[in-house]
C-alpha cells in the first residue's frame, strides 16, 4: 500500500518528465528555426538578382548566342564579337561612333543572365560610316513623302477650297453691312469669318493626313503664342477694343465741339485707332481711343443753348440791388440774349472797397458766338452801370516815402516841359483809314465763326479715310 509521500513523489516525477519532454521539444524547434531565420536575414541583406557562385558553361553559351542573334538583326552591329565567361559579357569589334557603341552595350546588359558588360568596342569615327545612316534616313524620309504625295495634295486642296470660300465670304461687304450698320463691326465680322475658315481648313487637312496629335500641338502652341502676344501688345489690344466700344456707343458726332479731358476741338472723325479733333486754332489732334473711352467728355454742341457769366464790381457805398437791376436791363436789350431762360445776377462777394456782382445769361450757339456774345454783354453792362452813376472801383495802393527835407532837395529833379508832337499826315491818314474800315456793325456782330467748321467739312469731304461715326445710329 502506497503512502501519500510515495504518491506525491510519483506525481512530481511525472510532471518533471512531461516538462522535460516539452523543454526538449522547444529546444529542438528553436534549433531547427535558427538556420531558416539566418537565411531569411541573409536574403533581406543581399541585393536583388544576386550573382550565382557557380555559373554553368551552358548558360554562358546561351547568353552569347542570344546577344549575337540580336546584333545580327542590326546592320551597325554585325561586326561586333561577343564572348561570355562566368556571366560577364565582353563586346569587341568596331562601331562608327560612340552612340552606336553605347546602344550595343545597353542591349547586351538587358539579356537575362548577363552580370556585367565589358566595353572593348573601338569607335572608328569613320566619315562614310557616320554619313551613311544620315543619307539612308534622308532617303527613307523622301520615299515616305513621295508615297504620301497624293494624300498631301488632297489635304492641300481641301484647305485651299475652304480658305478661298471663307475669303470670298468675308469679302462680301454688303452682307455684313446688312447684318450690322456699323462699318467697323462689319469689317471685324469679315476678318473673324476669314480666320475661322482658315482654321477649319487646317483642321480638315490635318485630319485627312491623320496628324491629329500635330493638330493638338499646333492649337496648344497657338494658345500659348496668343497669350504671349496679348501681353506684349496689351496697349494696342486695349485701343482696338476701345475703338469697337466707341463705334457702338457713338458718344459724339462729326462737327461737334467737345472737350476730351484737357483737349478741346471740333470732331473730324473716329478711326479704328484714334479720335481726330481740329483744335480751335486750326491744328489736328489725334487722341488714342483707349484714352477717349475712359475720358470725361464735355460736348458743347449737343445742347444749343449755353450760359455765359461775368463779374463786375461796384463801389462799396453803392446799392448792389440797383446795380443788378441796371446791368440786367442792359443785358436784356441785347438781341443775342435769350429771354427764356432769362438773365439774372447775384452778389458774388463783398470786399473791403467793392462789391462783386455776377451776371448770367443764355445764348443760342447756332446763331451767336459764345466769346463775342459774352464780350459785348460785358461792354453793355459796364456802360449801363457807369451811365447810372455807379462807380467801378479801381485798386488802391498806399505809398510811403521815408526821406528828410535835405534828401528831397538833393533828389529834386527839375521838370522838363512836355514835348508835343504833331502827327504826320501819313500817320493821320492811316489812323483815319483804320477807323473808317471798322464799322460799328462789324464790332457788334456776334454771328458764329464758321472757319473751323468749314475746314472740318472740307477735310471730311476730300480725305478718303474710314470713319466709324454713323449719323444713323442713336447717340449714347
Amino acid at each position: 500500500m502506497r503512502t501519500p509521500e510515495i504518491r506525491l513523489q510519483q506525481r512530481l516525477g511525472a510532471i518533471v518528465a512531461v516538462n522535460g519532454r516539452l523543454l526538449l521539444a522547444l529546444i529542438l524547434t528553436l534549433t531547427a528555426c535558427i538556420p531558416s531565420l539566418a537565411l531569411a536575414q541573409q536574403s533581406e541583406t543581399e541585393p536583388a538578382g544576386a550573382i550565382s557562385l557557380q555559373p554553368g558553361a551552358d548558360s554562358d553559351a546561351l547568353i552569347a548566342e542570344r546577344i549575337a542573334s540580336i546584333f545580327n538583326q542590326i546592320p551597325q552591329f554585325e561586326s561586333l564579337q561577343v564572348t561570355v565567361n562566368s556571366g560577364v559579357v565582353a563586346l569587341s569589334g568596331q562601331t562608327a561612333n560612340d552612340t552606336q557603341a553605347q546602344r550595343a552595350l545597353s542591349l547586351a546588359s538587358r539579356v537575362e543572365g548577363a552580370i556585367a558588360v565589358d566595353d572593348r568596342v573601338v569607335r572608328t569615327l569613320d566619315l562614310q560610316d557616320n554619313l551613311n545612316p544620315l543619307w539612308d534616313s534622308l532617303q527613307n524620309t523622301l520615299r515616305g513623302w513621295i508615297r504620301a504625295l497624293p494624300l498631301l495634295l488632297v489635304a492641300f486642296a481641301v484647305f485651299a477650297v475652304v480658305a478661298f470660300a471663307g475669303h470670298r465670304l468675308a469679302g462680301h461687304t454688303p452682307l455684313w453691312s446688312r447684318l450690322t450698320r456699323n462699318p467697323f463691326l462689319a469689317e471685324l465680322a469679315g476678318h473673324a469669318v476669314r480666320l475661322i475658315t482658315i482654321l477649319l481648313g487646317l483642321i480638315l487637312a490635318l485630319n485627312i493626313l491623320g496628324a491629329t496629335a500635330l493638330m493638338g500641338t499646333l492649337l496648344g502652341g497657338a494658345g500659348v503664342l496668343g497669350l504671349a502676344i496679348s501681353f506684349a501688345v496689351k496697349d494696342s489690344m486695349e485701343n482696338y477694343i476701345s475703338s469697337i466700344m466707341l463705334s457702338i456707343r457713338q458718344p459724339f458726332r462729326a462737327q461737334e465741339h467737345v472737350v476730351i479731358n484737357d483737349y478741346e476741338g471740333v470732331v473730324v472723325r473716329l478711326t479704328s485707332r484714334s479720335t481726330v479733333l481740329m483744335t480751335l486754332d486750326g491744328n489736328h489732334l489725334r487722341i488714342p481711343n483707349a484714352t477717349v473711352f475712359k475720358a470725361v467728355i464735355l460736348n458743347y454742341t449737343r445742347n444749343p443753348q449755353r450760359r455765359f457769366d461775368f463779374v463786375l464790381g461796384v463801389d462799396a457805398e453803392d446799392d448792389p440791388a440797383q446795380a443788378i437791376q441796371t446791368g440786367l436791363a442792359a443785358i436784356q436789350q441785347l438781341d443775342w440774349v435769350l429771354a427764356d431762360p432769362e438773365p439774372h445776377g447775384i452778389i458774388e462777394s463783398v470786399g473791403d472797397s467793392n462789391i462783386l456782382i455776377k451776371f448770367m445769361a443764355w445764348i443760342d450757339q447756332r446763331e451767336s458766338d459764345y466769346g463775342k456774345a459774352r464780350s459785348l454783354s460785358i461792354r453793355a453792362a459796364k456802360n449801363a452801370l457807369e451811365s447810372e452813376g455807379f462807380t467801378l472801383p479801381e485798386p488802391i495802393y498806399r505809398l510811403r516815402f521815408d526821406q528828410t527835407p535835405a534828401t528831397l532837395a538833393v533828389n529834386e529833379v527839375p521838370e522838363m516841359p512836355a514835348k508835343t508832337e504833331e502827327p504826320s499826315s501819313g500817320a493821320t491818314g492811316s489812323t483815319t483809314s483804320a477807323n473808317t474800315n471798322s464799322s460799328p456793325d462789324e464790332v457788334l456782330n456776334v454771328r458764329p465763326d464758321t472757319t473751323i467748321s468749314r475746314q472740318v467739312h472740307e477735310e471730311r469731304r476730300e480725305a478718303a479715310v474710314e470713319d466709324l461715326l454713323d449719323d444713323t445710329r442713336p447717340i449714347e
